[in-house]
């Protein structure tokens, strides 16, 4: 079939079909792919060509019905690329000896989960409970958790995934919000010649900071960055070739920039930590009318005070005149291009895993995978997540080492 030089998602997979399709696996496994049932959840983990990729190193791949629909993949791409549709839930996970999915899983489906299984999903830290993992521990599953997956360069090549959509997606949705057709002050990011570009205040120089101030210079917008990490806002400079303005997060200086932003993007967040947060309700009410803030971090508690979670059906608020949009899971509205960057990342882990002949000598060998577990034979492998939930401890090495069985 002759590919379009613009076809990027078919280029993509190509190439990742060509490094990874190389012989049979070790071991085969079942692989399930259940449809999302989480409020406004539309990824999915896996895409037809990662399916294909799967089958053909020798893996089973069972998939919901209508599970890719609303990332736009048909049940029949998934059944042309060797996967088996399950017509429920409750069959493929009985079928499966592991289960790919996005949210963790709700109370019924783990209920439906078999001893022994692999779960390899997020974790969602602020909502896990101790009856979610105890669950997990009790029937043995090997937990994964997509938030913890750490590669040897100390990279988290998911969440890095999901916060550069998250990044780019803010700047889309602030321009949205200013136009008039959203009931906003009408203007463009970008300005035109002689008139001056709206100017954007990014908190945070992390990821999501950053791919924000990329999609917002590419806009034509003036960006302001701000963080109390100076070496963040260093390297950020030099990545940029110091096309942003930068300055600590101090009051004054947050102030200063509010006061003058038409865009507001809050960024600010620590790995495994609730967000801090550095606007107070006096800033936002000294905000332009009609100006816009997003909250990427609000999963986190948000870094703006008058930020609560919204949904992707009811998005925005107003607030001293200000729009809000805060909706936990940005990546979501772009459900097709999120799922290519999920299963970009997890179809290889899961070539190693049945390369490693299983979860046992793949968590041995693969560095990522064995740091993204939090459970693992009847054991809670996290030692964060022990304190927080008050739960006994083991640490998964010292498990992997004396080979439990």
């Amino acid at each position: 079939m002759e590919l379009s030089p613009f076809d990027t998602e078919q280029l993509g997979i190509k190439t990742l079909e060509k490094s990874l399709i190389k012989s049979k696996s070790e071991k085969s496994l079942k692989i399930g792919l259940p449809k999302e049932t989480s409020n406004d959840e539309r990824r999915i983990s896996l895409t037809p060509g990662g399916v294909s990729i799967l089958t053909a190193n020798g893996h089973e791949v069972f998939v919901e019905k209508n599970a890719g629909i609303d990332a736009h993949f048909s049940d029949l791409e998934y059944q042309e690329a060797g996967a088996e549709i399950s017509h429920s839930a409750e069959e493929l996970f009985h079928n499966s000896e592991m289960i790919v999915k996005v949210a963790p899983p709700t109370d019924t489906e783990l209920n439906w989960m078999q001893p022994d299984q692999i779960l390899l999903s997020a974790l969602h830290l602020g909502h896990t409970t101790k009856h979610f993992m105890q669950t997990l521990v009790d029937k043995g599953i090997c937990g994964i958790g997509y938030e913890f997956i750490k590669s040897e360069d100390n990279q988290f090549p998911i969440v890095r995934m999901m916060h550069e959509i998250t990044g780019s997606m803010a700047v889309q949705i602030s321009a949205h919000y200013l136009e008039n057709s959203s009931d906003g002050q009408g203007i463009m990011l970008g300005g035109i010649s002689g008139i001056p570009p709206a100017t954007v205040a990014i908190l945070g120089a992390g990821i999501i900071g950053e791919y924000a101030a990329r999609t917002a210079l590419g806009y034509g917008a003036q960006v302001f960055v701000m963080d109390n990490d100076l070496a963040q806002l260093r390297r950020l400079e030099n990545a940029l070739d110091r096309r942003i303005i930068t300055a600590t997060a101090n009051h004054q200086y947050l102030t200063t920039a509010l006061g003058s932003a038409d865009v507001v993007i809050g960024a600010a967040m620590t790995e495994g930590e609730r967000a801090p947060c550095w606007v107070t309700e006096p800033m936002v009410k000294a905000m332009k009318p009609g100006s816009v803030i997003v909250d990427t971090v609000i999963d986190q508690g948000g870094c703006i005070a008058s930020s609560h979670p919204t949904t992707h059906s009811n998005p925005v608020f107003r607030r001293f005149d200000v729009v809000h949009y805060c909706v936990p899971n940005i990546p979501s509205n772009v459900a097709r291009t999120a799922t290519y960057a999920l299963n970009n990342v997890i179809v290889p882990y899961l070539i190693d895993l049945g390369d490693a002949g299983g979860i046992h000598g793949c968590l041995w060998q693969n560095t990522a995978l064995r740091n993204g577990t939090y459970t693992f034979k009847n054991h809670l492998t996290k030692k964060a997540l022990a304190e927080q939930l008050d739960m006994p401890f083991r640490d998964i090495e010292v498990l992997i080492a004396s080979q439990i069985n």
